[in-house]
């Protein structure tokens, strides 16, 4: 699985964060970023539902 957030995209809503807190986080600026090492989901099974739960559609999943 890959994951990748689009930073044009994405308007910092946090969803993604309260979704799946084990890989996604916040900058400075508030807008969502992966943590360190965990572009591939680190096996969390709420990623995909983090991605649909992002109101701007940022987060794209792949396999």
């Amino acid at each position: 699985m890959r994951i990748s957030i689009d930073q044009d995209v994405c308007i910092g809503a946090g969803q993604c964060v309260l979704t799946s807190p084990g890989v996604f986080t916040q900058d400075d600026d508030g807008f969502s970023e992966l943590l360190p090492g965990r572009a591939d989901g680190g096996g969390d099974p709420l990623v995909r539902e983090a991605a649909r739960a992002c109101p701007v559609q940022a987060i794209t999943v792949e396999e």
